[in-house]
């Protein structure tokens, strides 16, 4: 990238504020920017999960901040379990996809990572695709979760996705990257 001709506001490189710091997110300023910031420093992670029939695997739950009922891939933050704030991506995607989904892969590989929102927040997203699957529980999530476990078959998972935009449900718009990760990798 040519930085002489791409501006750096002014403001750039202003001390950072904290103007709130909650369990899981905190609320920077710096200069006139004002973001959100994850507390676990690994970010998060989107895992890309076709089973051996074909079928890629979608979450549903509720999102309390938009109040509605979304479809996601298996994801999850990065080193958020205490034991375990050192983990990596890949280590994270493993242990989210069994726990979300009751399916355990083989191995797991980096494909992209980039920022989840990069006017509003300094997350940043892994997509990992996840080989080898093999059923071992119901799935579900931890404790905290309700989730609910779709398996739909890879040659109709876009209009599986606008169909459920049909009926209400928030559709994560970084699925339809996911299902072009799953395509072209």
């Amino acid at each position: 990238m040519n930085t002489s001709t791409h501006a750096i506001p002014a403001d750039a490189n202003a001390p950072v504020e904290t103007l709130f710091q909650g369990r899981w997110l905190s609320l920077r300023k710096r200069g006139r920017w004002e973001y959100a910031e994850r507390n676990n420093p690994g970010g998060a992670v989107i895992i890309l999960a076709v089973t051996p029939e074909d079928k890629v695997l979608f979450v549903e739950q509720y999102r309390v901040a938009i109040q509605k009922h979304t479809i996601e891939m298996p994801a999850g933050l990065v080193g958020d379990l205490a034991d375990q704030l050192d983990e990596g991506a890949l280590l994270a995607a493993s242990r989210e996809l069994e726990e979300e989904t009751g399916y355990r892969c083989e191995r797991v590989e980096f494909v992209h990572e980039g920022p989840s929102s990069s006017g509003m927040s300094t997350e940043m997203i892994t997509f990992a695709r996840a080989h080898g699957l093999t059923r071992v529980g119901p799935g579900g999530g931890d404790e905290s979760e309700n989730i609910v476990v779709h398996e739909v078959p890879r040659t109709e998972a876009g209009a599986w996705l606008f169909a459920r935009a049909r009926e209400g449900y928030s559709i994560d718009p970084k699925l339809f990257a996911g299902l072009w990760f799953i395509e072209h990798n």
